[in-house]
């Protein structure tokens, strides 16, 4: 269906101020899921002339958006959306003084989630993470990236994969799919972390490659996690298979994960808490994003922030995720998760916007084709009844969200 947007005001999200202020009512034309025109006044490379292409009677239905904001549609390049299980009882534990550790002893902590994973069916958990993903859905999303990492055999990392692709038959998302069985290291390989990484690499990249069920691999790198050395390994792999990559880095110490991520020129390096000078320089002489996650630095009650200074000193790019996971950031509001960058992490509202659009599809690998309004990008859009973007960063909570449209089509607020 091609579509023709009247009376929007554009947030374009191109480069420079002018991509961040509210366009004059503007017109944007539809077609094939693209966008083939826009006509402001002026703004930017792709205002047109010609009035015949955006002419009603060339698109098979009109929408007359009445002065209210049309947006790039949100991303959220961050996820870890499919899971089973329940840790809320872990949450009140430790507000009770039970430490982490005594916790875990008592089959707490990553592996009751893993252990609840591996329980359930496919189609359970495409069940449980619905409503997750409905609260994404529900503050202006229109992307989503969701990791595996929960399973931690070939079968449930597959599961889990499959589970996450099967969401966009579920609703009108994209949902991009992160190879993640480099999370922590499972009950079968306890302190044989080698074998299990040499599992990893000769046995679940290439099935994953093979059957096309992501487009990238993450490996957590962290004195919890896995080394340097076991994490190149991993990049080695996806690399050889022709998988993207990106980095679990810096959250809890600094092992050089960004650095390394930079020098594979992986998507984003995430978390960065402790990311030094020498970090933040590789990342500036990669392509690689900076992937912000203030939601497990506030449920974590974390102190160290991430260099936003340096970050910024060097124009790397920052994104912003939600890292909706069951034990650190369970939180589904991506909306949220920008109130807390500028709170947390002093991030600028306009930051704070592009970390969702511009530099989340970057951190995706759809630099060229999301986050931004242009001719020949995808028509992916959020509508909100608000001023100013700046009211995303400043209120939550309250009901803005107009609609969205995923691939040209238009869907009511609710994301169904």
């Amino acid at each position: 269906m091609n579509l023709l947007i009247e009376n929007a005001r554009l947030v374009t999200m191109q480069e420079g101020e002018m991509g961040y202020l509210p366009s004059p009512p503007a017109r944007v034309g539809i077609q094939s899921g693209k966008i083939i025109a826009v006509s402001t006044t002026e703004r930017g490379k792709d205002a047109v002339q010609s009035e015949s292409v955006l002419s009603p009677n060339q698109y098979d239905q009109t929408i007359d958006l009445n002065s209210k904001l049309l947006m790039p549609g949100l991303i959220d390049c961050h996820t870890h959306l499919v899971y089973a299980g329940n840790r809320s009882n872990e949450f009140e534990m430790r507000l009770n003084g039970v430490p982490y550790e005594e916790i875990a002893q008592q089959g707490g902590g990553i592996l009751s989630t893993v252990h609840a994973t591996r329980k359930a069916t496919q189609e359970e958990l495409i069940e449980l993470a619905l409503p997750r993903l409905d609260g994404l859905l529900a503050s202006g999303v229109t992307s989503v990236e969701v990791k595996s990492g929960y399973g931690l055999t070939l079968h449930d990392e597959i599961k889990m994969l499959r589970a996450a692709k099967a969401l966009e038959k579920e609703r009108k998302v994209k949902i991009t799919t992160t190879l993640l069985a480099a999370h922590a290291i499972p009950p079968e390989y306890k302190d044989r972390a080698d074998d299990y990484i040499t599992h990893i690499c000769d046995d679940i990249i290439p099935l994953v490659a093979q059957e096309n069920l992501a487009t990238s691999v993450d490996v957590f790198c962290e004195s919890i996690g896995f080394n340097l050395v076991q994490t190149e390994r991993v990049f080695q792999s996806a690399k050889q298979h022709g998988l993207s990559i990106k980095g679990h880095t810096e959250q809890l110490s600094n092992l050089g994960g960004t650095a390394l991520t930079a020098q594979y020129q992986g998507l984003s390096a995430d978390h960065i808490e402790y990311l030094d000078e020498t970090g933040v320089l590789a990342l500036k002489n990669s392509s690689t994003v900076a992937t912000l996650l203030p939601g497990a630095f506030y449920y974590l009650r974390e102190t160290q922030l991430p260099p936003i200074e340096s970050l910024r000193k060097h124009n790397i790019p920052m994104a912003i995720a939600t890292d909706i996971n069951p034990g650190t950031s369970p939180f589904a509001d991506l909306t949220l998760m920008m109130n807390m960058a500028c709170t947390l992490f002093r991030l600028t509202p306009q930051e704070a916007l592009r970390g969702v659009t511009e530099n989340a599809a970057k951190a995706l690998g759809y630099g060229k084709s999301r986050g931004v309004i242009e001719v020949g990008f995808d028509a992916d859009f959020s509508i909100w009844d608000i001023e100013h973007p700046a009211d995303l960063s400043y209120q939550v909570g309250a009901k803005r969200l107009v609609g969205r449209i995923v691939n040209g089509e238009y869907v009511s607020h609710g994301g169904r």
